[in-house]
């Protein structure tokens, strides 16, 4: 027991020491006792038929340290990869190869580490989207009840005036209710990317119908959709972080792909539900810049999957897999 206490209390490094200083020892007292058990001798001074004796016997201790050392340090060549190409916003990624003896500890103090900093960038990222939305509804709120209502009067205001004026200056008046009236249109529709009520109001389907209605009109590119009415029940936040993609996702298509056509899709996938957007535009290697980072800080939030990447036959892919808990847990 007092044992177990003081091997629980060794450091990684103490650990390490002693078990590379035991593997070094088991060796070196091999080495001696086969030389002690073998018919060979050694003179004073070394005679030259002994030379390949003690060639062999260093050369035998050497191999068997390096092969118990290597295989002792194995654990960290693979935490030293781990280290290199661990993304806290690309899938889990573990060293699933828990070490041997005291290295254990090492590599599973490793992953630990990145348990903790995964829990807290999500519960950090999870703060700081619910304030942005929280900011986003403010300002769609505020755009609707106060610069729309204002917008409206003008324009009540315009055709009074558009009546009353001389005939001459109708046709100015009238230009200016037009450019007012574009106007309040452009504000509505800010206000609705800001805060997607028919989310709320009539479901995700809905919305992402207005979204596909919407991005056709302003981008001029038509979009095939493909909406599964049968989908597993999702919570209000991850119906919002479908929706918050969906619109990234298209966003990114108008901005960057110069495509003629985009499919957006949403149906039943294994214990789950997948998003899939795919555009014929020019595709080519991806610079994950704010816009996609935000998308995968979003799929953290739901413990959905995020792969975007470019296609084979041209265009981009974007696939969003949200997990469904099964009924009863």
């Amino acid at each position: 027991m007092d044992q177990l206490i003081r091997e629980r209390r060794r450091t990684p490094v103490q650990a390490l020491f002693w078990r590379l200083f035991a593997i070094n020892g088991f060796v070196y007292a091999a080495g001696t006792l086969v030389l002690a058990l073998s018919p060979a001798t050694v003179s004073s001074p070394v005679l030259l038929t002994e030379v390949p004796v003690l060639s062999v016997g260093l050369a035998l201790m050497l191999a068997a340290d390096a092969f118990l050392l290597r295989a002792s340090l194995a654990p960290l060549g693979s935490l030293t990869t781990l280290m290199r190409r661990v993304d806290l916003l690309g899938p889990r990624d573990r060293l699933t190869h828990s070490g041997n003896g005291d290295l254990r500890q090492v590599v599973d103090s490793f992953n630990e580490m990145l348990d903790r900093l995964e829990a807290e960038r999500s519960a950090s990222s999870a703060h700081a989207l619910a304030a942005q939305e929280g900011e986003r509804q403010r300002i769609a709120r505020e755009l609707h009840d106060e610069i729309g209502q204002s917008l409206t009067v003008v324009l009540l205001g315009l055709k009074r005036a558009v009546d009353r004026a001389p005939e001459e200056l109708r046709e100015e008046l009238h230009n200016v209710q037009e450019t007012v009236r574009s106007s309040l249109d452009e504000v509505r529709q800010v206000a609705r990317r800001l805060r997607p009520g028919v989310l709320e109001d009539l479901g995700l389907l809905s919305a992402l119908n207005a979204l596909a209605t919407d991005f056709s009109q302003s981008s001029g590119v038509p979009v095939t959709r493909r909406l599964d009415p049968d989908l597993p029940a999702l919570s209000s936040d991850a119906e919002l972080v479908v929706y918050r993609i969906a619109q990234e996702g298209l966003t990114n298509v108008a901005r960057h792909a110069r495509a003629t056509r985009v499919e957006l899709s949403l149906r039943a996938a294994d214990s789950g539900v997948r998003l899939r957007i795919v555009d014929d535009g020019e595709g080519g290697p991806l610079r994950e810049g704010a816009g996609i980072r935000g998308m995968r800080e979003r799929a953290l939030l739901v413990g959905a999957t995020l792969r975007v990447g470019a296609r084979p036959d041209g265009g981009t892919e974007v696939l969003l897999d949200v997990p469904v808990p099964a009924k009863g847990i």
